[in-house]
């Protein structure tokens, strides 16, 4: 940056702004991380794209060690950083402070970031809002039908989707056979391959399914990541998805090898839930 200029309050725009420097380094809330000029800068009508470009009233805070301050939750901040790169909303499993990083992103004046995580944590509500934009700003979408079929074209559609599981009990030690706990080994899915990518999105395991072909396509071979039921319930749920049938089964009798009739063998079942989307 050339020269100097004056900020609103006095400050000297060239000693606040990093304009010089190629790679950043941050403190945000007592997490230190090191970031390029070009990441930060990336979305110019975000607070940061704003700052680091020397475009805003305020001074740019240091901390004692002259690296640049932000006082937000310095946690969080990894995912605002993500963003900027890469433009997609990437949680890990089991995330469970979608509410507050949408603070973030709203604090960081990162529109897209916010209603991805909106669209995340509660998708009906977004297409509620995008049937409402939908049909109030679109002079080609002439009823509500037609908006309604709009807004279906931005998820997979209607279709049905089959959560199995083979399970058991798992029991105490002796003295402790009363207590038992449901053991479930692997969470299976059955459906129309785009509408469990869309529900299940990060927690749906496809390696075991040998067509990796166009997303139309029904696929019986993939399973999850955790073995959570009531996880997946609220993922189905969350989409859309309501349970219309359910069947369950159990053995038919003790095993033939009498090494391997254990009280777990003896409780082995199978279940299957059939949800649909209109």
């Amino acid at each position: 940056m050339s020269g100097s200029s004056q900020l609103p309050n006095g400050h000297d725009a060239a000693a606040s702004s990093p304009e010089e420097a190629e790679i950043v380094e941050i403190n945000v809330g007592g997490h230190i991380y090191n970031t390029s000029l070009h990441t930060l800068k990336s979305d110019p009508n975000s607070l940061l794209g704003v700052i680091f470009a020397g475009k805003s009233p305020l001074p740019l805070l240091k901390d004692s060690r002259g690296r640049f301050f932000i006082d937000r939750d310095g946690t969080l901040f990894r995912y605002i950083l993500d963003f900027l790169r890469s433009k997609r909303m990437v949680l890990p499993e089991n995330f469970t402070e979608k509410e507050r990083l949408l603070a973030e992103a709203e604090y960081f004046r990162m529109p897209a970031m916010a209603d991805q995580l909106r669209k995340q944590s509660h998708p009906a509500s977004h297409l509620v809002k995008r049937f409402s934009e939908l049909n109030a700003g679109n002079h080609h979408i002439k009823d509500l039908k037609s908006a309604a079929e709009a807004v279906k074209s931005e998820t997979g559609g209607p279709g049905y989707i089959t959560l199995g599981y083979r399970g058991t009990f798992a029991f105490g030690r002796d003295g402790l056979a009363d207590v038992q706990f449901r053991k479930i080994l692997r969470l299976l899915v059955s459906g129309k391959v785009n509408l469990c990518r869309e529900v299940f999105k990060d927690t749906l395991n496809e390696s075991r399914d040998p067509d990796r072909g166009h997303a139309e396509r029904y696929s019986a071979r993939f399973f999850l990541k955790h073995n959570f039921l009531e996880q997946a319930f609220d993922a189905l749920s969350a989409a859309g998805f309501v349970l219309t049938a359910s069947c369950a089964s159990g053995v038919n009798g003790p095993p033939t090898n009498t090494e391997q009739d254990t009280e777990e063998s003896r409780w082995l079942h199978y279940n299957e839930f059939i949800f649909f989307r209109a």
